[in-house]
């Protein structure tokens, strides 16, 4: 069956005082529970300039977290993960009007990944990314929510342009800020070998994403991995909170679908 490791790793940076990232994961207790749920990891950075950033980014996790605790047994992750986001979202939105009585503005990314057999199903919303690292290359899993990423991808920005961008930072697509928001899912099948890196973009604003590759691939040890992403984070910038998980595939078990039934693959 599907076996990995983990490391998680969060910090206030240089600048901030307090840190407005959360995370969480949910572990399997058993073999059959593995096969019947899977794992969940979970990253949230609640958004600067609304109010109370961290208590947006732990209610969503929380939430996402007892979300997927709760979820039918065998239930597809690509079926799962949108409603619980989406229910995570309302957690949010409805902890910010509760919160005072004319309410306030509450709003987080998220950024979470279900891993069960041998596929990665990730659900997305805002900035905070997930990359696969295979053979020391790494690819981002997920697309940015942002003014600025969605108008290249209009044609509108170019790189250069989008990388000079006072807007850069603007979200797009936020948990919390309306009654219902669109969760981008993703799935994608996973190898031994493989290591998948969930981030706030306190990491990759700062460090370059061969970098991130590079220090996943040559250390091994994952605790060390994420320290020295963090360092290196801090070294050239640090401006912000910086929040990594990473998850090492040590093996999978391979499976077919058919009519919505997994079968094992021979």
């Amino acid at each position: 069956m599907l076996d990995l490791e983990y490391c998680e790793l969060t910090d206030e940076g240089n600048v901030r005082d307090h840190n407005e990232d959360y995370f969480g994961h949910y572990v399997p207790a058993s073999p059959d529970e593995s096969r019947t749920h899977g794992w969940l990891f979970v990253v949230a950075d609640g958004v600067g300039g609304h109010d109370r950033g961290e208590v947006a980014s732990q209610a969503a996790v929380e939430s996402v977290v007892e979300g997927f605790r709760n979820a039918p047994r065998g239930e597809a992750h690509t079926a799962s993960l949108p409603r619980i986001v989406q229910r995570a979202n309302l957690k949010v939105y409805e902890t910010g009007r509760a919160a005072s009585p004319g309410g306030v503005n509450m709003a987080t990314t998220i950024v979470a990944c279900a891993l069960r057999y041998d596929r990665a199903v990730i659900a997305h919303v805002g900035d905070s990314r997930c990359y696969l690292i295979r053979r020391g290359i790494a690819q981002q899993l997920t697309r940015d929510h942002t003014v600025v990423a969605d108008q290249m991808r209009l044609g509108i920005l170019s790189a250069e342009e989008a990388e000079q961008s006072e807007k850069r930072h603007l979200l797009s697509r936020s948990l919390g800020a309306d009654l219902f928001v669109n969760v981008e899912i993703d799935d994608h099948q996973v190898q031994p070998g493989d290591a998948l890196l969930l981030c706030s973009d306190g990491l990759y604003g700062s460090v370059k994403t061969g970098d991130i590759a590079n220090l996943v691939a040559f250390n091994p040890d994952s605790a060390v991995a994420a320290a020295k992403l963090v360092e290196l984070a801090k070294e050239r910038d640090g401006g912000d909170n910086i929040t990594v998980q990473l998850i090492r595939i040590r093996d999978v078990e391979r499976m077919g679908m058919y009519r919505g039934r997994p079968y094992k693959l021979r």
